[in-house]
C-alpha cells in the first residue's frame, strides 16, 4: 500500500457496481465491496469531489477462446441501475460503457479533463476485468491512479490477486478504503 496523497481535483470512479452484477456474481465479498465503495463515495461527495458511476450495458463483445455465459455478452437495454447502497446523487456523473475499460468510447476522459481532474480513485467489479482495464487506460491517459484494493472483487480469486499483486503496482498507487477516506478528508 503506497498512497502518497490525494490530488486537489481527484475523481472517484466506481466500476460496474450495478444491480444485475454485484449480488449474483460477487458473492458475500460483493457486499463488503459495495459498503466500502459507498464509504468512498460519501467522502468524495463531502469534499465536493466528482463521483463517476460507471455501468456496463450493450451487446456482445468480441469472440474469445474462453466462452462467457450469455449474461456476460448480452445486457438488457436501457440504463443499468447502480446498487442502492451507493446512494447515487444528482451531482454524480454517469458513464455507460460497452467494453471492459470505462475510457473506451465513453467520453470519460473528456468529462474528467473538463472537470480538471488529475487523479482517479478506482473501485468496483471485477478486479481483473473492468477495474484493471480502466486503471490501465487511466494510466495511459496520464492520470495519477489510486486503487482501493479492499473495495474490489473478482469471481476468480487468482485473477484478483494477480491484478493486485502484479499489475497494479506498475500503473498505480494502492490503498485501503480507510486510507483513501482519511486522505480525502485530510486534503483540505
Amino acid at each position: 500500500m503506497s498512497l502518497t496523497r490525494i490530488d486537489p481535483v481527484s475523481a472517484l470512479v466506481l466500476i460496474d457496481l450495478q444491480k444485475d452484477l454485484v449480488p449474483g456474481r460477487s458473492g458475500p465479498a460483493g457486499l463488503t465491496v459495495v459498503e466500502r465503495a459507498a464509504d468512498l463515495a460519501a467522502a468524495f461527495r463531502r469534499r465536493g469531489l466528482p463521483v463517476v458511476l460507471v455501468t456496463v450495458a450493450g451487446g456482445p463483445f468480441g469472440r474469445t477462446d474462453r466462452r462467457r455465459p450469455e449474461r456476460d455478452t448480452i445486457r438488457p437495454a436501457g440504463q443499468p441501475e447502480v446498487v442502492d447502497e451507493l446512494d447515487a446523487q444528482p451531482s454524480d456523473h454517469r458513464v455507460t460503457k460497452r467494453r471492459r475499460s470505462a475510457f473506451h468510447d465513453t467520453g470519460l476522459d473528456t468529462l474528467l479533463r473538463d472537470l480538471g481532474v488529475t487523479q482517479v480513485v478506482l473501485a468496483g467489479v471485477s478486479t481483473s476485468s473492468g477495474v484493471e482495464s480502466t486503471a490501465r487506460s487511466a494510466f495511459d491517459h496520464g492520470y495519477h491512479v489510486v486503487l482501493a484494493t479492499d473495495a474490489m472483487t473478482d469471481t476468480d480469486p487468482d485473477a484478483h490477486r494477480h491484478s493486485v499483486d502484479r499489475v497494479f503496482p506498475k500503473i498505480a498507487e494502492t490503498a485501503t478504503t480507510a486510507e483513501i477516506v482519511g486522505a480525502v478528508e485530510g486534503a483540505r
